[in-house]
């Protein structure tokens, strides 16, 4: 079975290089599925929820966006952060979020300040999203 090779970099360290069967990937007009040989593709991509399935097993990952080349046997995930599921801190996620809501909420923000903190909110939230299934899923691998 064809497999597809995976490199996910963010600007600190290499997160995951490894051959796949199949991966989700957030961007902006919606999540995309990759099978070996798919059509290449470039693409934004958005903060979320990267889905990696390696032989029947699936691994979660928080992404905060950055850009996505597929090739026919390659995926190269080049994002701003990216953190597996066993690596976020639940707690301090939710408490970031209630943060950045709370000051989106109580000051006079520029169009700067506005765009800042409501990237800031869709990370933590996806670093939610990713944490919390990873507690309910207990077939995911690390």
């Amino acid at each position: 079975m064809s497999k597809i090779n995976l490199e996910i970099t963010t600007p600190e360290r290499v997160i995951l290089k490894d051959e796949v069967d199949e991966l989700v990937l957030p961007t902006p007009n919606g999540e995309i599925g990759i099978l070996p040989h798919h059509i290449p593709v470039v693409s934004l991509l958005a903060p979320g929820e990267i889905r990696i399935t390696k032989g029947g097993s699936v691994t979660n990952m928080a992404v905060s966006g950055g850009f996505i080349e597929v090739q026919p046997d390659k995926v190269i995930v080049l994002a701003d952060t990216a953190e597996r599921a066993e690596e976020i801190d639940e707690q301090r996620a939710e408490e970031a979020r209630q943060r950045a809501q709370k000051l989106l909420q109580e000051k006079r923000l520029d169009q700067e300040q506005f765009t800042a903190l409501s990237v800031k909110i869709e990370k933590e939230l996806a670093r939610l999203k990713v944490v919390r299934r990873r507690r309910r899923e207990p077939r995911i691998s690390p």
